[in-house]
């Protein structure tokens, strides 16, 4: 069954440079889950490109966000059980489209927050991240999703679902306000106490937000950075963080 955007998401998007739209979903119903991805702006100039795997990966994401079938990935790389991947595995992406992030939806009514954070370091990404929380003995990353800087093999403004969001797991990314249980981490890659948000990880968060809201009914007011979760000790994610321009880009 196929699914419209919310008119008012659509209006949203317009203004940035490439728009939010429908992907094919995993076969099977709603709950299967709907999936939505960023279409690059303009031709899309395909070459080969080699994937790291991150935490949680399959080889259908992988394959969606760079457009090209399953078995073609297989085929380059001698895999033969798709099943099968593993964390910083490092894979050829033959014909590889540029990358598209790929937001899947899932039926509940949990989410009530989306939560803001930055790293506070000039570097990293999702799988960085997996392994310095594991390092704390926490299960898996503590945030639902990553948007990167370009640093760490990754490029400036991908967006990285966790298994936290792929499992539809509670978060490990604030507990001030019970925010675990119902807020969605969203981490960008930076320490925006000292530098800036680039405009690719800022157009990526405006269409991951405002794909979310639409999705969970999330209004503006429960779309907050860390610091400012009441009961939250943190200036995260960071102080030169563009609420202004966050806010009038989501319809605030």
């Amino acid at each position: 069954m196929r699914r419209r955007l919310y008119p008012f998401l659509i209006l949203a998007l317009a203004a940035i440079l490439a728009s939010c739209a429908r992907a094919p979903a995993r076969p099977g119903s709603y709950s299967g889950p709907v999936t939505y991805y960023l279409e690059p702006a303009g031709a899309a100039l395909r070459q080969d490109t080699v994937h790291v795997v991150g935490p949680g990966e399959t080889l259908w994401r992988i394959a969606k966000i760079y457009d090209i079938p399953i078995d073609d990935i297989m085929k380059a790389n001698r895999l033969s059980d798709s099943t099968k991947l593993e964390m910083g595995q490092r894979l050829l992406i033959p014909n590889a489209s540029p990358v598209r992030p790929v937001i899947s939806i899932y039926k509940t009514d949990k989410w009530k927050y989306v939560v803001i954070h930055h790293s506070a370091t000039d570097e990293g990404n999702a799988l960085d991240f997996y392994k310095a929380h594991r390092g704390r003995g926490w299960d898996t990353i503590g945030y639902h999703f990553v948007i990167d800087n370009g640093t760490g093999g990754k490029q400036d403004g991908q967006i990285e679902p966790t298994p936290r969001w792929t499992k539809q797991m509670d978060g490990a990314h604030c507990k001030a306000g019970g925010m675990n249980s119902v807020g969605i981490g969203i981490c960008l890659v930076g320490n925006f106490n000292e530098d800036k948000v680039s405009q690719k990880q800022m157009d990526s968060l405006v269409c991951l937000v405002n794909t979310l809201r639409a999705n969970y009914k999330i209004s503006s007011a429960n779309t907050v950075g860390h610091g400012k979760v009441t009961g939250a000790k943190t200036d995260c994610p960071g102080k030169k963080f563009p609420w202004s321009e966050f806010y009038a880009r989501i319809g605030r």
